[in-house]
């Protein structure tokens, strides 16, 4: 199959994983309205095409925070990636470094963050949780930093789990999910000789070491749900800004009161997000948030976006609606999916000429050109 496009990814995808996890990257909250919204209002933005204005010497690269990224794109975190392909993060991080780009690790990542930190070339940032078990926020800050993160993406909108319908019919979670997922796993054999048995361990790496004892998918959903805190406000975070000297950026900020507040908080970048439609199904999407967003903390922090991003031209469009930077969630756990470090790297590249075609033919030829004026 000759691939082309995150569609493409996707397809193979599907035909890879067991139903459990394809669903669990394929899906969204309720109805997935908002997820839809996500990649069609996303669509719906419309580029003005110009001519004749020399743009040789196109260059793609950006830099926040002083570090320089060979594209304005972030592989973003994705809980589980380890189930996706073989130790699938530390796959997704090799292939991040490979092509110059950041890489985020979930906490819920299959991998520790010792293991991805060992294995890839360069520095990773790192994606936490608001929990309630501080002692584990603590020491994941503490291992973070002694495994030479610098820069911390801070999840702020999950205080409760969203309502993922996908989850309890694929046997993620709910009734009998162990032996639903084993029976679809039986119908996968590549899936589960490459990644069933010689992946192993499958266990929620970063959790497992500071609890001491295994923790693996059967506790996925559950651990999550007592440890998500709906109490949580500014004033909790404090420690936190405190106790991390690097970049701060805080994940989840759809309202531009928030993105002030993010502000005055101290943080140095926020992404503008609402979990790839996986939280609050009737949310904005994030093409309609970014802009006024943007707007409202102009140059007093970076801000980066998600959701709905499936090509270079999408990362186009959303730089030209005001972010900085972009993270990308599925198109990267389609592609590791599919095709593991390979069909990551090939992922960027894909992003990478199709965001050269759309800067040609807008008639810029840096990011930083990259503005509204360029939206017809």
């Amino acid at each position: 199959m000759i691939v082309s496009s995150t569609s493409d990814y996707r397809k193979v995808a599907q035909r890879k994983l067991p139903r459990f996890l394809f669903d669990y990257i394929d899906g969204g909250a309720n109805a997935e309205d908002t997820l839809q919204a996500n990649v069609a209002d996303l669509r719906a933005v419309n580029l003005k095409q110009r001519v004749l204005k020399n743009v040789c010497g196109l260059n793609l690269a950006t830099e926040w925070f002083g570090e320089r990224s060979a594209l304005p794109v972030i592989l973003g975190p994705v809980g589980l990636s380890g189930m996706f392909a073989r130790r699938g993060e530390v796959q997704a991080a090799r292939a991040a470094a490979t092509k110059g780009v950041p890489y985020v690790l979930s906490t819920l990542s299959i991998c520790s963050l010792e293991e991805v930190a060992a294995g890839c070339p360069s520095p990773i940032w790192f994606q936490l949780y608001v929990l309630k078990d501080r002692g584990f926020m603590q020491s994941m800050l503490e291992r973070a930093q002694n495994a030479g993160v610098n820069i911390l993406v801070f999840t702020v909108d999950l205080p409760v789990h969203g309502s993922r319908y996908r989850d309890a019919q694929s046997g993620l979670s709910g009734p009998f999910a162990g032996a639903r997922r084993m029976l679809q796993a039986m119908t996968k054999p590549g899936w589960t000789l490459n990644v069933g048995l010689r992946g192993r361990p499958h266990d929620l790496g970063n959790v497992s070491k500071y609890l001491g004892k295994a923790t693996g998918l059967q506790d996925y959903t559950g651990w999550l749900r007592k440890n998500i805190d709906p109490s949580i406000s500014w004033s909790d975070l404090e420690w936190i800004r405190d106790f991390w000297k690097g970049p701060l950026i805080l994940k989840g900020i759809l309202d531009p009161e928030d993105a002030r507040d993010a502000v005055r908080f101290g943080a140095n970048g926020i992404v503008v997000s609402n979990h790839g439609g996986r939280q609050l199904d009737g949310a904005l999407s994030t093409v309609k948030a970014l802009p006024p967003i943007a707007d409202a903390t102009g140059s007093d922090l970076e801000v980066f976006v998600d959701s709905g991003v499936r090509s270079g031209l999408d990362v186009v469009r959303m730089l030209a609606l005001g972010a900085k930077g972009v993270l990308l969630g599925r198109a990267a756990a389609y592609a590791l999916a599919a095709a593991g470090e390979a069909g990551v790297e090939n992922m960027l590249e894909l992003f990478a000429k199709d965001m050269r075609v759309a800067m040609t033919l807008t008639g810029v030829s840096s990011i930083a050109q990259i503005e509204r004026a360029i939206l017809a």
